[in-house]
């Protein structure tokens, strides 16, 4: 029974997560009013690509972790901690609208996920290859803030 429950924690944790982040940050949200570098998508892409990508995280993690006995070269730090820069970066962004910070910010979030994304992979192929979308897509989120904080 505790090894569906740990799987379950492992696989939602992202979800939840971020949900929760969007429920904070949901009544501070000014994306429509901000000046958008060219290939800006529309608001209705982020709840769905992020809910995606939390999905994806979360099921990289847990195949990564399915049936080993210990965590070797600190992969669980890894993880977490790239989740908990993930997790503060909209409110800083949002919240905050600290425009230089979030572009710092995202560039430690790819600072941690590229090297953690190289370690799926090695371990477990098919978690990293999960893990690809993530980071596309936070060069992208990168791009997106550099371009608001200049042209706003």
């Amino acid at each position: 029974m505790k090894k569906y429950v740990v799987g379950a924690f492992r696989l939602f944790l992202p979800i939840i997560l971020g949900s929760f982040v969007g429920f904070i940050i949901k009544d501070f949200i000014d994306y429509n009013m901000l000046v958008k570098p060219a290939f800006s998508p529309s608001s209705v892409v982020f709840p769905i690509a992020w809910t995606l990508l939390y999905l994806l995280m979360g099921i990289s993690y847990f195949l990564l972790k399915q049936n080993k006995k210990e965590d070797t070269e600190n992969e669980s730090f890894l993880y977490y901690a790239q989740l908990f820069v993930n997790l503060v970066w909209p409110i800083i962004f949002f919240v905050l609208k600290w425009y230089f910070t979030s572009i710092v910010w995202i560039l430690l979030l790819l600072v941690l996920v590229i090297p953690m994304v190289l370690h799926f992979y090695e371990k477990n192929k098919s978690a990293g290859i999960l893990m690809i979308p993530y980071v596309l897509w936070l060069l992208f989120a990168a791009y997106l803030t550099i371009g608001i904080f200049i042209l706003n």
